[in-house]
């Protein structure tokens, strides 16, 4: 309405044999609402003398709108060059231009007006942008390389990843373009993974188990922490990715501790599948008891604890601190060597039963042993 008073501009009158000014046709407003409001003009029949009121303010909304892109027409590129100076500055500029943008387009009570339909056409570019600075973050996590350093820890990419999520979630929580964020984050975590399984195989020091195990954990922890319903699949599959690392591994550089007892053990099953019964394998001259108990003399409990020392420097090693895996990794590998005792002592008892033949240490021991050697460290 100011526009339209302060350039007086004419608009159709209620007659349509002349015009009138916007000024005139409101001191004659009386009179129109009584023309309007008579049977012939409600319908837009009768003598055609009048307009619909609808008709007229659509007229008068393109001639505002036509008036406003004459005088401010430079409007538009200025806007779409002032965001874009932001983004030079900070990337992430994008992001909040695009959500709060869309909020004030999705908010316009008249989405013809020249305002509207100036943000609407700048939206376009934004999302444009948008689009472009995802691709770039995409793109990143392709081009990475492995960092150069003596552990590997958390690849840069999975760092960034941390950030940009956090930052992304502040903007995108409760923001109507939501979905557009989580469709890149869908193609991001599928490229963080597949980039995890190639670089671990990468790095000149690092174990390709531990480069896996540490990352997929760091990407199992944000994701747990985001919270992102479209990402619950990734975060299921990012914990199970995690634990094949760790049980590889451990499986890996734990191996046998009690390796000649193993060895012991396995000849003892090649004779039980070939007919030998459990209960006479002692008769067998290289499975005898005094070969067993050969064989167990060879692990006396001091010199297991001195092994399992050796073992947690190395695991010390390869893990990096930031992931704060150690005490995990040491747990697994304790589990494993409990269920190892388990199978030798079972083995023990079903084919020397009653000769009193058990090895130099028990359970109890070895959770002391694993207890120590944590906390000596």
């Amino acid at each position: 309405m100011f526009c339209i008073n302060f350039f007086q501009m004419d608009v159709i009158s209620p007659t349509s044999k002349n015009t009138q000014t916007t000024l005139e046709v409101l001191e004659k407003s009386t009179d129109s609402v009584s023309v309007l409001a008579s049977p012939t003009s409600v319908g837009g029949g009768g003598d055609g003398s009048s307009f619909p009121q609808k008709k007229i303010d659509r007229q008068i909304n393109e001639d505002v709108r036509k008036l406003m892109i004459a005088l401010f027409g430079c409007l538009e590129p200025e806007l779409v060059s002032f965001i874009q100076s932001f983004e030079r500055i900070d990337s992430f500029y994008s992001l909040y231009v695009l959500v709060r943008l869309t909020q004030h387009v999705m908010s316009a009570q008249d989405t013809h007006s020249f305002l509207s339909m100036t943000f609407a056409s700048a939206l376009v570019q934004v999302k444009r942008n948008f689009d472009r600075f995802m691709q770039q973050q995409l793109q990143s996590i392709k081009d990475a390389k492995v960092p150069k350093r003596s552990k590997c820890g958390i690849l840069p990419y999975v760092e960034n990843f941390e950030y940009f999520a956090q930052t992304s979630e502040g903007i995108f929580r409760k923001s109507d373009r939501r979905t557009d964020m989580e469709k890149w984050y869908f193609q991001l975590v599928n490229a963080i993974f597949e980039s995890i399984s190639v670089h671990a195989q990468e790095h000149p020091k690092t174990p390709s188990q531990v480069v896996r195990m540490e990352n997929y954990h760091h990407m199992y922890s944000l994701l747990a922490q985001l919270k992102v319903p479209g990402l619950e699949a990734m975060k299921k599959e990012a914990k199970m990715r995690y634990n094949e690392a760790l049980k590889v591994y451990v499986i890996q550089y734990f191996g046998r501790p009690l390796e000649k007892l193993n060895l012991f053990f396995e000849g003892v099953q090649q004779k039980v599948a070939q007919g030998v019964k459990e209960t006479e394998i002692s008769y067998q001259m290289a499975f005898s008891k005094q070969e067993l108990r050969k064989v167990i003399s060879q692990y006396p409990a001091r010199e297991v604890k001195k092994g399992l020392e050796n073992l947690y420097k190395k695991v010390e090693k390869h893990l990096c601190e930031e992931e704060n895996l150690l005490q995990v990794v040491w747990h697994a590998m304790q589990e494993e060597f409990i269920a190892q005792y388990n199978f030798l002592e079972e083995r023990i008892q079903k084919c020397y039963a009653g000769a009193m033949i058990t090895l130099e240490f028990n359970i109890q021991d070895i959770l002391n042993f694993f207890s120590d050697i944590a906390r000596s460290h």
